[in-house]
């Protein structure tokens, strides 16, 4: 077997696995990662989409988050890892799931972070942020920000509270130029401060903290 830093390892390629180089790397690249805890860590597929409305619902119910359109979870797929259980037959449980959302040039947001009630204590949430966090370093991200109302949790990983908007005047001015509600939520914008009541604002300045360990 492979294996990778952290509590989890991938699967042996299998013997189907496309000869193409490219191919290989791409395939690799969606192929779930198994966890220590038995539960698999991998790029969502289009097939997730409708799980992760499901698994987000109650926590727009509770206005933990925001209510989204399904046609923005697909376009939103790419931004997303997801664990999942994985059955002997093969079918799959949605456990948690993540996305890192890039704002600019060094700064994103880690959101939608969503844990199943049936498999909390297990690290689920730990390692789907410390897997963005990591992502992030390698993309050239140096900030990430989160809206949360789990402020332990976030702490746990190394992020900290913030007061203000943590980007230029001039970015701020071309951040406006876009049309995603999370955008408008990270600049605090007046229209969408009562999807914003209660959370607190935390980043993490991925140039000061080291790789944390799921």
């Amino acid at each position: 077997r492979n294996t990778v830093r952290g509590p989890f390892y991938t699967e042996s390629m299998s013997a189907n696995a496309p000869a193409d180089p490219i191919a290989q790397q791409l395939s690799a690249a969606y192929s779930p990662i198994r966890l220590e805890s038995g539960l698999f860590l991998r790029r969502a597929r289009t097939t997730d989409a409708a799980k992760i409305n499901a698994l987000t619902q109650p926590l727009v119910d509770e206005r933990v988050l925001v209510a989204k359109d399904m046609v923005s979870y697909f376009e939103a797929l790419q931004q997303f890892r997801v664990i999942v259980d994985i059955a002997e037959d093969g079918t799959e449980t949605l456990a948690g799931c993540a996305a890192l959302h890039v704002f600019w040039d060094e700064i994103a947001e880690v959101r939608t972070v969503a844990t199943s009630p049936d498999y909390r204590r297990r690290g689920v949430g730990r390692t789907l942020i410390t897997t963005l966090l990591e992502e992030a370093r390698i993309m050239g991200i140096k900030k990430v920000f989160c809206l949360t109302f789990e402020t332990e949790f976030f702490t746990s990983l190394g992020f900290e509270q913030i007061s203000g908007i943590p980007v230029s005047p001039t970015v701020f001015q071309e951040l406006l130029h876009s049309t995603d509600e999370g955008t408008a939520e990270f600049l605090d914008l007046a229209r969408v401060k009562p999807n914003t009541l209660g959370n607190k604002r935390m980043i993490i300045d991925l140039t000061e903290t080291a790789p944390a360990e799921a």
